[in-house]
């Protein structure tokens, strides 16, 4: 028999980014009517609810610049749903997304219906959340969680420097459907998009435009690559704060006729672009505090058969295998970014080998049915 789960968790699929994809393939493959989520209301939300497996609760969500937290009306709405679930349904636990306001949240309504709580941990939140309050509330609930999912080795450590014990803790990564992401897919008419003509070496990034995802030192690597030889272009999907800031060091570089931002593309071509790209690179570096956790664009580009560059900060080290299915590198150092990317384009069998290594790791060890049997299987 299934197990009864109440979720709570604010990112749930349309919602765009890895850890909503994360939430909406696990629990989908878990159960059925008697897996509960709670999650934001946002746009496409009814339609990608209709014939969903899990029954979905959706609120609206929305912060008030007069009341202290701000989010306190947030808290309230996701409180109040889950408590009414709670007494309607015979839950064998409660899964809490993130550790606030979810796991907060989730530890309330898991004392009070007397059922074990967990709460998955992330990474970028530990190392980010100084505020002495949050900071306080976050250490309760995670030390207070029954159990607590960290998504990288990096995590794990983090957690235990917190003061949570480790034997509460499981190691379990993000996963991709390795249906939908594989080699061999058609790209044509991808190339045409972005003038790709025959010989031209393709770089892709994918992921939200912020600062510590390295795609800039990708931008500033691509005048050194050029001089080496190598015709090259650059391909970024994905949108957030620093688009205007890329486009303008592109042309500070002189490469803006190879720098393209492509922004969101639908999602059935995702997976055509990792095909078409030569090399995957997100040379991810720590910046005040903020970092990456895990990175699921690695596995999406290794279920599709190819090397990654990632950076050594955060952890990666668990997506990336390095000199296996990729390099890790220093993502402050345009020098190195530039090396390895050169290093991968010239040496072709060197290229095959990764992306074989990723393609096979990522069918036997990333596989969301795989993830789906391990979260089921927490007590």
């Amino acid at each position: 028999m299934s197990k009864r789960i109440l979720v709570i968790s604010e990112l749930f699929l349309p919602t765009k980014g890895g850890t909503a994809v994360w939430f909406d393939e696990v629990y989908r493959r878990i159960g059925g009517k008697e897996i509960h989520i709670v999650t934001a209301d946002v746009p496409g939300a009814a339609d990608h609810d209709a014939g969903h497996p899990n029954a979905v609760h959706r609120i609206k969500l929305s912060r008030h610049w007069w009341l202290r937290p701000e989010s306190l009306a947030m808290y309230a709405k996701f409180l109040a749903k889950s408590l009414f679930l709670a007494t309607r349904h015979r839950f064998d636990r409660v899964d809490a997304g993130r550790v606030l306001p979810e796991g907060l949240i989730g530890w309330i309504v898991a004392r009070l219906i007397r059922r074990p709580l967990v709460v998955y941990a992330h990474g970028e939140e530990i190392t980010t959340w100084r505020q002495p309050a949050k900071f306080r509330v976050m250490c309760f609930v995670y030390r207070h969680a029954d159990r607590i999912i960290a998504n990288s080795e990096f995590t794990r450590q983090e957690l235990v420097k917190l003061g949570v014990t480790s034997d509460k803790i499981s190691l379990i990564y993000p996963g991709v459907d390795t249906d939908r992401f594989r080699p061999g897919l058609d790209t044509s008419g991808l190339g045409e998009q972005i003038g790709l003509k025959p010989g031209e070496r393709l770089i892709l990034s994918v992921g939200r435009l912020s600062r510590r995802k390295g795609f800039d030192q990708v931008i500033r690597s691509l005048p050194t690559l050029v001089r080496n030889g190598l015709d090259v272009k650059y391909a970024i999907i994905g949108i957030g704060e620093d688009q205007k800031y890329l486009a303008e060091l592109a042309k500070e570089c002189g490469v803006q006729e190879r720098v393209f931002l492509l922004g969101h593309v639908p999602s059935e071509d995702l997976p055509r672009w990792y095909n078409l790209a030569e090399v995957f690179a997100m040379p991810n570096r720590e910046i005040n505090g903020d970092t990456e956790g895990f990175g699921m664009v690695f596995l999406e580009a290794a279920a599709c058969g190819k090397p990654a560059i990632a950076g050594d900060a955060g952890g990666t080290g668990s997506a990336v295998l390095h000199e296996v299915t990729g390099f890790r590198t220093d993502g402050s150092s345009v020098q190195a970014i530039s090396s390895i990317l050169g290093r991968i384009f010239l040496d072709a069998e060197l290229s095959t080998k990764l992306g074989r290594n990723a393609h096979l790791r990522a069918r036997s060890e990333f596989c969301w049915e795989n993830i789906s049997l391990r979260t089921a299987a927490l007590n």
